[in-house]
């Protein structure tokens, strides 16, 4: 399988995925992270981000296929011109505060990098995504709760 796989990611390339959580964040810092990413929108577009070019950026909607219910503000993506994207999604509000979920996703063609653990590929869009949601300095986490 592993030997497919690396087959795969030679011809084609390697889609690098991970999802970083942050759990019991405090409901207000949570909600500020996502209004403070919304009011960024205008000046994101054909900025450089690191190696990073922004295409666009939206807080995406779900058109429910049988029904037709529309549900609203699932998430706020940043698209960037190679493909790749972080998307960062407020997960409710349990009984300890809420769960903020970043998706992170970026396609490496570079056959030397094919081995690199997600995290590593992943380190430049990872400090991205900090530095556009100022979480650290908003909810004053240094790590993930998970990391998936």
């Amino acid at each position: 399988m592993e030997t497919l796989l690396k087959r795969h990611w030679a011809r084609f390339g390697r889609n690098v995925y991970s999802r970083h959580d942050y759990e019991g964040l405090p409901t207000e810092a949570a909600s500020g992270i996502m209004q403070h990413l919304r009011a960024s929108f205008a000046g994101l577009p054909g900025k450089t981000l690191g190696s990073y070019t922004v295409k666009s950026c939206d807080d995406f909607s779900y058109t429910d296929p049988i029904d037709g219910s529309i549900s609203t503000a699932q998430g706020i993506r940043i698209l960037f011109a190679d493909g790749s994207r972080i998307v960062f999604r407020l997960s409710g509000t349990g009984t300890e505060g809420a769960t903020l979920r970043i998706y992170l996703e970026a396609f490496e063609p570079d056959m030397a990098r094919h081995d690199l653990d997600a995290q590593d590929a992943l380190a430049e869009m990872i400090r991205i995504a900090l530095q556009l949601s100022e979480l650290k300095e908003r909810t004053g986490r240094e790590q993930p709760t998970v990391i998936t």
